[in-house]
């Protein structure tokens, strides 16, 4: 979309750092009217700018206490199957498909080295046409609000 402003991206930023701010509080924040503020937001769902609202969670607190990244090279023309496979392991939380010495980077989260070991080696390498991995083990990590 490329009509957003300065107040636009206020308005993104105040979501990002809380999705569940009532439309008065967003409306305070970037200085216009409550109106206003709902005008923009449906503006920018609508251009589908806004994709959707979601809560951060601390891995940590929810028992995943080994994480890595798992950057896989695989054979080109398996991206969709490989895609589709790897959506099915629950621990995978983020993939994406990037360009440089591997093709695929996947945010594995686990919830100790063991259950880590598990996946990357019984599950992702399973994968046929996966042609080797690179596990980065992940000792702390933190969200921009």
């Amino acid at each position: 979309m490329s009509d957003m402003d300065a107040t636009d991206h206020a308005i993104l930023a105040e979501l990002r750092r809380d999705a569940r701010a009532s439309m008065t509080a967003i409306a305070e924040a970037v200085h216009i009217s409550r109106a206003g503020a709902h005008a923009r937001i449906k503006r920018l769902t609508d251009a589908g700018v806004i994709t959707g609202y979601t809560v951060r969670t601390d891995p940590v607190q929810l028992g995943h206490h080994a994480s890595a990244y798992v950057m896989l090279a695989i054979e080109q023309a398996t991206w969709q199957d490989v895609q589709a496979r790897l959506r099915a392991i629950r621990e995978v939380e983020h993939m994406a498909l990037v360009g440089g010495d591997f093709d695929v980077i996947l945010l594995v989260r686990a919830t100790d080295a063991r259950d880590l070991r598990r996946i990357v080696l019984e599950d992702i390498q399973a994968i046929p046409s996966i042609r080797s991995t690179r596990t980065t083990l992940i000792f702390e990590d933190f969200t921009r609000d």
